[in-house]
Parts: C-alpha cells; sequence; structure tokens
C-alpha cells in the first residue's frame, strides 16, 4: 500500500457547490475509484485549497489511473469538477491535482 497526499485549488465561488457534489458523489464514479485500487480517500478544505489523501494498494499505478481517465462516467463527473478547480503553479508536467511529499507518518 502507498499513501498519496495531493493539492489544488478551489475557486471561492465554487466551493459550495463542489461540496454538494462530494455530498453526494455518483456511484460509478466512487465504484471506479475502488475498481483502480484507491481506498481510505478523503479530502479537506482549508483557504481555497483542497488537499486530498488516499491509500493506494494496487500495483501498477499509471494503468489503474488510465482505467480511471478512461471511464466514460468519470469523465463526465471531472467534466463539472475541472472548471471548480485551480491546480497549483507549481504542479508537476502532466499533473492536475499536484502530488505532495510525505514527511511524516504515524501508524
Amino acid at each position: 500500500m502507498k499513501r498519496f497526499g495531493q493539492v489544488i485549488g478551489v475557486r471561492p465561488e465554487d466551493f459550495e457547490r463542489y461540496k454538494q457534489y462530494h455530498s453526494a458523489v455518483w456511484p460509478e464514479v466512487l465504484e471506479m475509484i475502488k475498481k483502480c485500487n484507491i481506498r481510505n480517500y478523503s479530502i479537506f478544505h482549508k483557504d481555497n485549497m483542497l488537499y486530498a489523501y488516499f491509500e493506494y494498494t494496487g500495483t501498477d499505478f499509471a494503468a489503474d489511473m488510465a482505467k480511471m481517465a478512461a471511464d466514460p462516467k468519470t469523465q463526465e463527473w471531472w467534466s463539472i469538477m475541472e472548471p471548480m478547480q485551480n491546480p497549483v503553479a507549481t504542479k508537476a508536467p502532466g499533473e492536475w491535482w499536484a502530488d505532495m511529499e510525505e514527511v511524516f507518518h504515524l501508524d
């Protein structure tokens, strides 16, 4: 299992709508997340920034992310979410949510 932390901005004028969507995530999207070996997934908010944490239990992260990106229902969900988000300037090429470095963990 590998832990991931990610960050992205959220447009202040869209935050309440973003929360509303996430209070009832579409079942097909949730199922695809699980099929792609993501568990224990949370998104936190502070000062117009979203922080995601999840655990990846698979063996080929790139393949699982490609599978998720190819899913039509996930694509539809992302088409609604992306205009509400504001990627950080320091994200790596190809990232939408920027990966964060883990500097401490305690089980």
